[in-house]
């Protein structure tokens, strides 16, 4: 057998995987019964010394520049999975020429979106996956990077904070630049539309899609939302001299939406009496940064922004006379005493429901509600009990997806796709 591999060097256990067979006929006790998406090539996801990672065979010269791409966007801090591998000059036991593999790292609690819902595509589902799909097209352009191929289906999804993030799953026709010009960008926001149109008339032919989403006019909806988002965060602002606090405003505005401001250009206009204010924006994670340096948790930006409102919710109620310690120390004290006891409570075999961090803000949720029905405050221990024992039970198990039923789509000339709750 001849092959060649190109991985990280934490990776040479990839070489124990049986490159000399075709990946359709790979041992199942080598594979992970996860989701899969639609895909035109042949993907299987596989265990390997204890990592889970998905494997497609595909051209060698499309799995070197898929690789390339996907290593190049994880370096720009882009949600994206993880390319770990290619192997290439694969042959069977007797000499026979096999595609190559790309191999990258399993994206832990994240799925396609036909695993995110049970029976019907409803309205406010898909208005979720819209805005992230959005959000993670913007990051896209404006590192520079043009798609060529968005969809929901080369997308993968996870939960973040009652919302959703879309992470690019999906390279292979995609072109890394330094700027795209605004006809790349209109292109391939057109190719996103048609896409999604796609994607959601093939729910349509399997009875999987709400009667009360048009495809086409909730396809169309992505345009106005890339377009507001992409507007927000790159369009100039004219204030008065005396109205300086609207660059302030918009400063904080870009904050909320989670993106640091790297560098804000005043000038006077003609006339000297107003502000022309260009900003420019890094890659967004300014609250999930901020969580991790002060907790060491690895979190989704709209989580970490319910955890660190929840931090401070903890220092007024410690420390009600404003004589709190740092920050960093009332962070700690709030891991140790608030998000550790509330996560380690609930029992090992329900953790692989959701990540820690979704969890915790599903408790503050719930414990909202209670403190709502109840007319009164509801500790938080209480709520998680509550939590655990009437909701988290009943939630599929999304770190896995293990032995869920299976929807047929072969209306759609599809692979079947797991069902979740």
């Amino acid at each position: 057998m001849r092959l060649h591999l190109t991985a990280g060097p934490s990776e040479p256990a990839l070489l124990d995987l049986p490159w000399s067979l075709p990946l359709e006929e790979w041992p199942t006790d080598r594979l992970v019964a996860y989701p899969r998406g639609i895909s035109r090539h042949t993907v299987r996801f596989v265990r390997n010394a204890g990592t889970v990672y998905a494997v497609k065979e595909t051209s060698r010269r499309a799995a070197e520049r898929e690789f390339r791409l996907l290593r190049a966007v994880g370096r720009r801090d882009i949600p994206a999975v993880e390319a770990v591998a290619v192997v290439t000059d694969r042959t069977t036991a007797d000499g026979s020429p096999l595609d190559a593999a790309l191999v990258t790292r399993h994206l832990t609690f994240s799925l396609p979106y036909r695993a995110l819902f049970s029976q019907m595509l409803r309205p406010e589902r898909a208005q979720r996956f819209l805005e992230a799909l959005a959000e993670l097209l913007v990051r896209l352009h404006l590192a520079g990077f043009y798609w060529g191929d968005c969809s929901l289906s080369n997308t993968l999804f996870r939960r973040d904070a009652g919302a959703l993030a879309a992470y690019l799953v999906d390279a292979e026709t995609g072109e890394l630049k330094g700027d795209l010009s605004p006809g790349m960008r209109e292109n391939d926001l057109s190719i996103a539309t048609e896409n999604i149109t796609g994607d959601l008339l093939d729910l349509e032919a399997a009875g999987l899609l709400d009667e009360r989403v048009d495809a086409f006019a909730t396809a169309a909806e992505i345009e106005r939302l890339y377009r507001d988002l992409w507007c927000e965060l790159t369009r100039e602002e004219v204030v008065g001299v005396n109205e300086r606090h609207r660059i302030d405003s918009r400063v904080r505005r870009l904050n909320d939406l989670g993106y640091d401001v790297a560098e804000l250009e005043v000038n006077t206009d003609e006339t000297g009496r107003r502000l022309i204010v260009r900003t420019e924006v890094v890659q967004p994670g300014l609250h999930s940064r901020r969580l991790h340096d002060l907790t060491g948790l690895c979190t989704q930006d709209r989580q970490a922004r319910r955890l660190m409102s929840d931090i401070r919710a903890f220092q007024a109620a410690k420390y009600p006379k404003g004589e709190a310690p740092s920050q960093i120390v009332v962070a700690h004290r709030w891991l140790v005493e608030v998000f550790v006891p509330i996560v380690e409570s609930v029992p090992k075999h329900l953790r692989g429901k959701l990540e820690p961090a979704e969890i915790f803000h599903e408790v503050l949720e719930h414990r909202w509600y209670l403190a709502e029905d109840a007319g009164e405050p509801v500790d938080i221990e209480a709520a998680a009990a509550d939590y655990v024992a009437g909701v988290l039970v009943h939630k599929p198990d999304e770190k896995a997806v293990l032995g869920a039923e299976v929807v047929s789509s072969e209306a759609v000339g599809v692979e079947p796709v797991l069902a979740t709750g």
